[in-house]
């Protein structure tokens, strides 16, 4: 079954409770800090900048492969621009 997504929004609804297990076991690492929007923007930020075509099953799959340190690097490297809104950066994947 394809997918196709109109707006990052929508496609960040759909992951979303891939979003919400990430951080589950994120906080059972001690990183309670990371949120839903923080590992969705390191993402777009790093894996997906230049990516195209992905499929869902790719972006589901990047969301339970991102690594705890990485994700926490990116946030301390970025503070000022931690946001809970959308990355700007993607269109759609």
């Amino acid at each position: 079954m394809d997918y196709e997504f109109h707006s990052q929004k929508e496609l960040f609804q759909r992951v979303r409770p891939a979003l919400r297990s990430k951080c589950s076991e994120l906080q059972k690492l001690g990183f309670s800090d990371i949120k839903e929007f923080d590992v969705w923007n390191y993402l777009i930020a790093t894996k997906w900048r230049q990516a195209t075509g992905l499929m869902l099953s790719d972006v589901v799959s990047d969301i339970f492969n991102a690594a705890a340190d990485e994700v926490d690097d990116f946030l301390h490297q970025n503070k000022t621009e931690r946001t809970q809104e959308m990355n700007k950066d993607l269109d759609v994947i």
